[in-house]
């Protein structure tokens, strides 16, 4: 196997959706697997072996024998699962040999579907084009899973041994395991090393970043979550109901005239503060002085002064009003 490798940037394919009616013949579970593809950052590790002819038949022999087209995609958009083989057994622990053949299926698929994303950029995938895409997807995504059944005894143990008891272990399992599919994705396999080397360093860093995120969490709330310590919104509700009662105490005032207000102060407030609709203003907002001014007659400064004569009167009429009470 060779070992000069290239690890390609990821970035979001730029391939359009095929069209509505090619898209509307796939499967339920085809059309996910297309979204995820073409919606997230796609990446793969490359290598001088995926140039050869024969490699995709050494690769996919399984695949490849199981068609007599020498484009076994072009029978099947969608591929049938195959029946769980000894390599990828939940706990049975890989050669080397067998882990190196899993991660070269893994990125020359993403290879193949890579060279089909690159004939249409800004472009709708064509009807055989999705179907090749959609064939290699689903063989990514079954070489993923034959890889993280393999593996997944690594995050157990990690867990195990990581001492951090103010941390809750199905949580240190969930972040163990989101590790664990990062590290399939990064793996560089012809560096020569173990995947369970590289992964194990990865699921002990997903810990400690749990553990940094808890001790923040911690520093800023001490005690946990308990609803009924919550500040209430009565005092705020009451506020406003209160406000609400005011305003139509002084709509009550004005239109009966108690505080014996003349015409133009009337007028004024109405338009000021929106407490009625006043005949040539427009809108129920609250008026300028310079549009009451407009509408009276007068210039801003001469409203301004009517308006607070006409507040006075309205303050001395509560004032007395509420001693009565």
């Amino acid at each position: 196997m060779a070992t000069a490798t290239e690890i390609r940037n990821a970035k979001i394919p730029t391939a359009q959706m095929p069209t509505k009616a090619t898209f509307d013949r796939l499967s339920g579970d085809d059309q996910e697997m297309l979204d995820r593809l073409l919606s997230r950052p796609f990446e793969f590790i490359n290598d001088p072996c995926f140039t050869n002819r024969n490699i995709a038949t050494e690769l996919f022999a399984d695949d490849f024998a199981s068609s007599h087209d020498t484009r076994p995609w072009c029978n099947a958009a969608a591929p049938e699962e195959q029946p769980a083989t000894e390599s990828m057994l939940p706990g049975q622990t890989l050669t080397a040999p067998a882990e190196r053949q899993l991660f070269l299926r893994l990125n020359y698929a993403r290879f193949r579907i890579d060279k089909v994303l690159k004939k249409f950029v800004n472009k709708r995938l064509s009807k055989a084009a999705t179907e090749e895409v959609l064939w290699w997807q689903f063989r990514v995504e079954q070489t993923q899973n034959e890889i993280v059944q393999a593996n997944l005894p690594l995050v157990l143990a990690m867990a195990k041994r990581t001492k951090l008891g103010n941390i809750d272990y199905s949580d240190l399992i969930s972040e163990g395991n989101m590790a664990l599919l990062r590290s399939v994705d990064k793996f560089d396999a012809g560096r020569g090393y173990k995947f369970s080397t590289y992964a194990c360093r990865a699921i002990l860093k997903s810990f400690s970043r749990v553990a940094m995120k808890l001790a923040r969490y911690r520093g800023r709330f001490p005690v946990e979550f308990d609803p009924s310590l919550e500040r209430s919104d009565y005092l705020d509700k009451r506020r406003v109901a209160h406000e609400a009662d005011c305003v139509e105490e002084l709509r009550g005032i004005i239109q009966e005239n108690t505080a014996e207000l003349s015409a133009v102060e009337v007028t004024v407030l109405q338009a000021r503060f929106a407490l009625a609709k006043v005949q040539g203003l427009d809108g129920d907002n609250p008026k300028t002085l310079e549009q009451v001014g407009s509408l009276i007659g007068v210039t801003k400064e001469r409203v301004r002064q009517i308006q607070n004569r006409a507040l006075a009167k309205l303050r001395e009429k509560l004032h007395d009003d509420f001693l009565a009470a």
